[in-house]
């Protein structure tokens, strides 16, 4: 069976990690050739152009990729609820781009691609945010530019938890507390199986 996964949650809730580690047990079970890594698809789509006027105009395409895909592993790093909360985090509410029954088309087309979502969180405490947050910026110094501050994110995980309980499709909620963490990789595995 093919899955189709997005990952969602706020920035530094451990997406890209995870992701990765799935990937690993996903590519190799769908696997057809022994020249390029067809076996699973891993989307980045956090690619700066959510809660901007561009996001409508892409998502559609990357639905479109989806579809000619449909029948092998694809992985989705943000996508329409990330959207949703962009928008409502960085537009005032008369220069939105993307609504709520916006939301629920995109949804309803990810349905019918028996698409889920794994909803990824941290714990509620600004020192491990403080962390995470040296560690991205060590990693990549141009975050610098639109980091912020713990309550920032706290408050962007808030609306994560709260908008998803507006989607159909089968979600998953887990905390991320640690890196590795083989627990929460096999509570994963056993849900995308299920």
């Amino acid at each position: 069976m093919d899955h189709h996964l997005i990952f969602e949650g706020a920035e530094l809730s451990g997406k890209s990690w995870v992701m990765s580690q799935i990937y690993k047990y996903l590519e190799p079970v769908g696997a057809t050739s022994d020249k390029v890594l067809n076996g699973c698809y891993w989307f980045n789509c956090d690619l700066g152009f959510f809660g901007t006027e561009l996001a409508p105009k892409i998502i559609p395409d990357y639905l479109h990729t989806f579809q000619t895909l449909k029948d092998k592993n694809i992985l989705v790093e943000k996508f329409h609820l990330s959207e949703l909360i962009y928008d409502e985090l960085y537009n005032a509410e008369s220069f939105r781009n993307f609504s709520a029954a916006d939301f629920q088309v995109i949804d309803q087309k990810l349905k019918k691609l028996n698409f889920k979502i794994i909803l990824l969180t941290f714990p509620e405490d600004k020192a491990l945010l403080a962390k995470r947050l040296q560690d991205r910026l060590n990693l990549y110094p141009h975050y610098g530019r639109i980091a912020k501050t713990p309550e920032f994110y706290l408050q962007q995980q808030a609306l994560y938890k709260e908008r998803i309980k507006n989607s159909s499709l089968d979600y998953l909620i887990l905390e991320v507390s640690k890196f590795p963490d083989e627990e929460l990789l096999a509570k994963i595995r056993a849900w995308i199986q299920g």
